[in-house]
């Protein structure tokens, strides 16, 4: 963009924002943008038809009355994606003040059902009566009706610079709510670059054509990025956008910006992702998204989990399930499944999540099964850490993942981590949570060290500028075993009273009239202090329960289990055939790292749990790390599951070591001796 183009943005820009001092005291600094953004949408439309509005009048005028699908003839005719088909234009609007709002809202009405969808979506109506109570829908619009947006004034280019500009100025006055919206244009530039670095010679190509999707596009802000981006490396590029958003005013601010460029403003969808795909079948050569934070997905849950159920991995969440108050890898899923086919291209996903997905979910829930997909499937070639407080509505640390199905050869069966958390400056004013921003040269810092794939110390924290680090590591190193292990159930059998007690608490023998407890206790009182084996044991009990006249195997293990004591020394106790029992109460977990052998992804692991190399894995473990504590725990096999996790803070933790004592008590000698002497000043 030229500079002189950019004095054109900026000062169509302030003209228009020059309108909020109308607004000022009557509304709200956040409810601006209700207002000026659908008025901004309404004045570009009118300027793109009004040399086309006579025939498209004259055509509707001999087509009324006939059985025909107007749409195509008058859109021809208008030589646009939409057209208006009421007499009015802002010029005629203004010039009768007097009927201003119901004129306004018969000429929106007006429009064709495409663009009337987007002005529906921003309920203008609603702001039309509020502005005409307040006596300021006259001097509102005959403001925009002095500005010229016609095509040859303004071109769709800047047309979209200009109403992302608008965009961005009540994203910012509304940071409250900023950061469900409006993801900051910094993270967006880096995430795009990080999208697009395997691709330069492809994007460079005369004529090159790429599609690119966002699930949660909310103002289109990522879209918008990454066309201007592709822009920059290719002028005769073009990027083919598809959207979904589920907030309407977002999606109206998303479509008419998309509008007003000249995209296909179809390609925006509105609603929930996840229960009505709004592209099903898309698959496109780049993904991005910034969804929310930990959204909950209870509502659409039926909807996830009969795909789920139904489809499997045919489907878009066949991998699993998250946690119901975390919809994160919903939308991972959703992206995923409109990549390209390898044979047909490939395809790259870029992600902002906060650190949840990273490892929250133990081994074999839904979270561990999605990342065990993506990484086995080769597929996750990066994670790249962020400062926190880069964005508005929270001051949470964030992380990037990359995905692909097409890594570059040397890439392939690894993971790469970039710690880019200290790379960062920190701003003059907040806005809202947003207290950091990475600079140009930081992003620049940050692409190369991704694109360079190489391990690196960035250095410390307090370093005048500090660098990424990068460190690189096999696939299989994210994942685990996790073990069940089991030692012995030793128990000796002995008659105390704590045990009588124990035994009237049991629900079973609850069950029993008081006079058949009393009268088996008493039975069993006789050998109160005796010890005994558990067959011996049993043998009382059955005497007591025949003499009670009681009959039942619960009832005699109630009795057993009541009078069980555990004994270390004691011997293990087993079962008919002779197995050992375990002990609940010593039962243990251990993580145990994956055999460094490459792995194909598979829904079922039982084949793999029992191949020699994964035992052996197990089995050596259990030899180095448990046994020389406990040497008779053992491992449940059945019960083994395979896990995964990104601990990406544990491999960039830097141990500290803490100050020497002697620098410590000195410091504490010093601050009595200046609380002394402030103590003796005061008491002068």
């Amino acid at each position: 963009m030229t500079s002189g183009d950019s004095n054109t943005i900026q000062n169509h820009a302030a003209f228009i924002w020059s309108v909020a001092d109308l607004l000022r005291g009557d509304y709200k600094q956040s409810e601006y943008g209700k207002v000026i953004l659908p008025l901004t949408v309404l004045r570009r439309l009118d300027c793109v038809l009004e040399p086309t509005k006579q025939a498209v009048l004259d055509r509707a005028a001999q087509l009324a009355g006939r059985n025909h699908n107007l749409d195509p003839i008058l859109q021809k005719e208008a030589g646009e994606q939409f057209y208006n088909t009421s007499r009015f234009d802002f010029a005629t609007l203004v010039a009768a003040p007097d009927d201003l709002a119901d004129n306004l809202k018969h000429y929106i009405a007006s429009f064709s059902a495409s663009a009337r969808d987007v002005l529906d979506k921003f309920e203008f109506t609603t702001q039309i009566d509020r502005l005409e109570r307040s006596g300021l829908l006259y001097l509102v619009v005959s403001k925009f009706a002095e500005i010229d947006l016609h095509p040859n004034q303004v071109s769709n280019l800047e047309m979209g610079y200009l109403y992302e500009e608008l965009i961005r100025r009540f994203a910012e006055l509304s940071n409250e709510t900023a950061g469900e919206h409006f993801t900051p244009r910094e993270v967006i530039r880096l995430m795009v670059d990080l999208l697009f670095i395997e691709d330069d010679q492809k994007l460079t190509k005369p004529g090159a054509i790429k599609t690119i999707y966002d699930g949660a596009c909310g103002t289109g802000g990522m879209l918008s990025v990454a066309e201007d981006r592709l822009r920059e490396l290719n002028p005769a590029a073009s990027l083919q956008v598809y959207g979904q958003e589920l907030n309407a005013e977002t999606y109206a601010i998303c479509r008419s910006d998309m509008m007003l460029k000249g995209q296909d403003a179809t390609n925006i969808a509105y609603g929930n992702s996840f229960s009505e795909d709004g592209h099903p079948g898309l698959k496109v050569d780049y993904s991005i998204q910034n969804p929310p934070f930990g959204v909950e997905w209870k509502k659409v849950a039926e909807a996830v989990k009969d795909e789920h159920s139904d489809r499997g991995l045919a489907g878009r969440f066949g991998a699993g399930l998250p946690r119901i108050n975390d919809g994160s890898f919903l939308f991972l899923q959703n992206a995923i499944s409109k990549m390209k086919p390898v044979a047909d291209g490939g395809s790259r996903v870029a992600i902002v999540f906060n650190g949840s997905p990273l490892f929250t979910g133990a081994a074999g829930s839904g979270e561990s099964e999605i990342r065990r997909w993506i990484i086995e499937n080769d597929w996750l070639e990066a994670v790249v850490a962020l400062p926190d407080q880069l964005f508005y509505n929270t001051g949470i640390s964030t992380y990037f993942w990359i995905v692909t199905n097409r890594k570059a050869p040397e890439r392939r069966g690894k993971v790469q981590l970039v710690d880019a958390r200290k790379c960062f400056v920190k701003m003059r004013k907040s806005l809202g949570e947003k207290r950091k921003q990475v600079s140009d040269n930081q992003i620049a810092d940050i692409v190369r060290a991704y694109g360079d794939f190489n391990e690196v110390d960035g250095g410390d924290a307090a370093d005048s500028d500090p660098k990424p680090s990068v460190k690189v590591f096999p696939n299989e190193a994210f994942g685990f075993l996790r073990i069940t292990v089991e030692r012995p159930l030793r128990l000796r059998w002995e008659v105390t009273d704590e045990g009588v007690e124990a035994l009237r608490a049991d629900k079973k023998f609850a069950k029993l009239t008081e006079d058949d407890q009393n009268s088996i206790i008493a039975d069993l009182g006789h050998s109160i202090g005796a010890h005994a084996t558990d067959e011996a044991l049993r043998d009382l009990a059955r005497t007591a329960l025949k003499r009670a006249d009681i009959k039942g195997k619960p009832y005699e293990n109630a009795i057993v289990d009541a009078f069980a004591i555990r004994d270390p020394d004691a011997d293990p106790v087993t079962d008919s055939k002779g197995n050992v029992q375990p002990d609940p109460d010593l039962r243990d977990n251990e993580n145990v790292p994956l055999p460094a052998m490459s792995v194909t992804y598979e829904a079922d692991v039982d084949a793999r749990l029992g191949t020699i190399e994964y035992r052996s894995a197990i089995d050596d473990y259990i030899t180095a790390e448990v046994h020389p504590y406990v040497p008779d725990a053992w491992v449940d096999h059945d019960k083994t599951k395979i896990g995964y996790e990104i601990p990406l803070t544990r491999h960039f933790y830097t141990y500290t070591p803490p100050r020497a004592l002697e620098e410590i008590d000195a410091e504490i000698k010093q601050l009595e001796s200046e609380i002394q002497e402030l103590l003796a000043e005061v008491t002068e």
